[in-house]
């Protein structure tokens, strides 16, 4: 029956099933970053989820966010004998902003485009995708065992791409309603496209801007060159101290004091394959030392998205009154976060820039969390993974990207299973958004195998 199960769930992507669930869900314009998005925030839950669980026996509840301003939270819950283990998933409704102008043409962000192996769409890859695909696993199972044969809980959350504002404070409150023995979630991509990977956390990310403003105008550079401090000089020599040549963290307070054994042990079994239409790495960019997946995924990494002086897309002759960059922190369990800026104050003041302010970013962060690969839960997901597809999956301490894991490891004490159903390449958050189709068949294949197991009591689950 466990094949059967694995079977119809494949057959779900065979006769369209699937993608006729995908095109409702990615035609809702759910952009939670859009102040005219909160309709379609409630259109994905009170009008697409709720009648798609309640098919499945699930009873759903829309709570507003703790958060004023920010999207509201679905739990759906199929309790099926309280002595049973209880799981809890998660996904996410809200996607980012569709810049519609930039697909290219042929394509919508709003609807679904099947081409060749590539299933385009907004959504389809982060998050309504991968949720459609637990969800149709979990069909699955239900109608060839006629229950579940374990109790699951699920959030849906509207505002994870605001950083999940109020998730945290809403699972506080929420603690007992979310009881559960083990969290298995999809979220984030694969480490290649071909093989399944189970990811145990997260790196935390902490965003902030380094200013530096000496005046209240520009001054002409003919006049004033070589008088006046220019800003962007100034920032720039200040920027160049954070990390070496060659990308290298400098700040040191914001690296652990070494890769565990048992993470550099898994991650040994995990090459960087990012794909097609993915950059080529820079094989010498970063903590020397390390391999391409220690870098990534056991390791801290500072970068500067965004650099501002003058006017950049009409130069005047003018020194500029002030510069700034919007710069990022990625980092793994171990560093302090509480003491990332001031440990940045004192390293910029030691290198003589105390007029460069730092400024961290009112939109919430999320912190680092890992799972011990060792643990028994992922024992046992790996040799479920295993039986399903034939291939052993990629175990990643934590997935090199950011997320809310932490509230589910932390606040509610859960082993986290995170089990991706996209790749690196798949454009997420930009023009021209997809899964891959063999993904997709892969990935319902591994869901109804662990769904099945987790409800199978002649191999208990830990």
């Amino acid at each position: 029956m466990r094949a059967a199960a694995i079977a119809e769930a494949v057959q779900t992507l065979d006769d369209g099933r699937f993608l006729a669930d995908l095109r409702r869900r990615v035609a809702i314009a759910s952009e939670s970053q859009a102040a005219a998005g909160a309709p379609e925030l409630h259109r994905y839950l009170d009008g697409e989820m709720r009648p798609s669980l309640e098919a499945l026996g699930f009873t759903c509840a829309v709570f507003a966010n703790p958060k004023a301003g920010a999207g509201p939270i679905m739990v759906a819950e199929r309790i099926e004998d309280a002595a049973l283990p209880t799981c809890l998933t998660y996904g996410h409704g809200d996607v980012a902003l569709g810049i519609e102008a930039q697909w290219r043409a042929g394509l919508s962000p709003w609807t679904v485009t099947v081409e060749g192996d590539r299933v385009y769409g907004r959504g389809t890859a982060d998050n309504k995708g991968q949720h459609s695909i637990n969800l149709a696993a979990l069909g699955a199972v239900l109608k060839t065992r006629g229950a579940l044969g374990f109790n699951i809980k699920i959030i849906i959350e509207m505002a994870e791409e605001t950083g999940s504002p109020g998730l945290r404070d809403f699972c506080v409150a929420e603690r007992e309603r979310l009881r559960a023995d083990i969290f298995i979630g999809s979220d984030g991509p694969r480490l290649s496209p071909d093989r399944p990977t189970i990811f145990l956390g997260a790196r935390g990310v902490l965003n902030f801007d380094l200013t530096v403003a000496l005046r209240e105008g520009a001054y002409h550079s003919g006049n004033w060159g070589g008088l006046l401090a220019n800003p962007a000089v100034i920032l720039a020599h200040a920027l160049a101290t954070i990390t070496s040549a060659k990308g290298a963290v400098q700040v040191r307070e914001w690296v652990p004091d070494r890769l565990p054994n048992s993470v550099r042990a898994a991650l040994a079994d995990c090459p960087v394959e990012p794909g097609p239409d993915a950059p080529a790495i820079d094989p010498a960019w970063g903590e020397p030392g390390l391999t391409a997946a220690e870098k990534v995924f056991g390791w801290s990494s500072f970068e500067i998205l965004a650099l501002d002086a003058g006017n950049p897309s009409n130069p005047v002759n003018a020194i500029p009154p002030r510069a700034k960059a919007a710069c990022q922190i990625r980092y793994v369990v171990g560093p302090d976060r509480a003491d990332f800026l001031p440990a940045l104050r004192r390293h910029l003041d030691r290198h003589g820039f105390p007029m460069v302010a730092i400024t961290p970013w009112d939109r919430a962060g999320f912190a680092a969390s890992r799972l011990d690969p060792e643990d028994p839960w992922v024992r046992w997901a790996t040799a479920s993974v295993e039986e399903s597809v034939g291939m052993r999956p990629s175990i990643l301490p934590n997935m090199g990207g950011s997320g809310p894991i932490d509230v589910f490891s932390d606040v509610l004490g859960l082993s986290t299973l995170w089990v991706p159903h996209s790749y690196a390449g798949c454009a997420q958050h930009g023009a021209n958004e997809h899964m891959l189709l063999p993904c997709i068949r892969q990935s319902l294949a591994v869901m109804a195998g662990l769904f099945w197991d987790l409800g199978d009591r002649s191999r208990p689950a830990p």
